[in-house]
């Protein structure tokens, strides 16, 4: 499997994320997505039966329908986050797995910059950044790609995914 990660501050990376699955899927790519969330975030309704499960103390808790499952796992309060390509290797293959966030992986990155800003902030200091992305001019050590261009993104980000587990630096 190859992946591409975006990062940055912006807000709008999520819906970058979804127009790019948008796109890539169009092409007739199959896509997967994982999104880096706080911790402080927890995915299930306080009070459900499998946050209940959870609660109770089981390491993990699948929900599963006719239409799709999901698995949450437990982590020990002293473990460090599993790295990208532990998370990778429990997907599914597919074309490409767009990452949202992992700022810290060894993946190649586009930085979303935000309008109100002209300097690209990760880029000078992360080797992996390869372009950034913004709705207006960016003063950066690697190429801009127009944010609005869906078409223009995708194929930056299919000449540049990296194939295999990028594991973390």
């Amino acid at each position: 499997m190859r992946a591409f990660s975006l990062v940055g501050e912006r807000r709008e990376k999520s819906e970058l994320v979804r127009r790019l699955v948008v796109e890539l899927t169009g092409r007739g790519l199959r896509v997967s997505t994982i999104k880096r969330v706080s911790d402080a975030l927890d995915l299930e309704r306080p009070g459900s039966g499998t946050w209940k499960h959870r609660a109770a103390g089981a390491e993990e808790v699948m929900i599963a329908s006719a239409s799709r499952f999901a698995l949450l796992r437990e982590m020990p309060k002293d473990t460090r986050e599993p790295d990208l390509g532990t998370l990778l290797a429990r997907m599914a293959p597919v074309d490409i797995v767009l990452l949202d966030g992992f700022r810290r992986s060894c993946s190649p990155k586009v930085e979303v910059v935000p309008s109100r800003q002209s300097l690209a902030q990760l880029a000078p200091n992360d080797p992996m950044v390869l372009a950034v992305t913004s709705e207006g001019p960016v003063t950066a050590p690697v190429p801009c790609v127009p944010l609005s261009d869906n078409r223009a993104l995708a194929d930056f980000v299919m000449a540049h995914a990296m194939p295999g587990d990028p594991q973390p630096e």
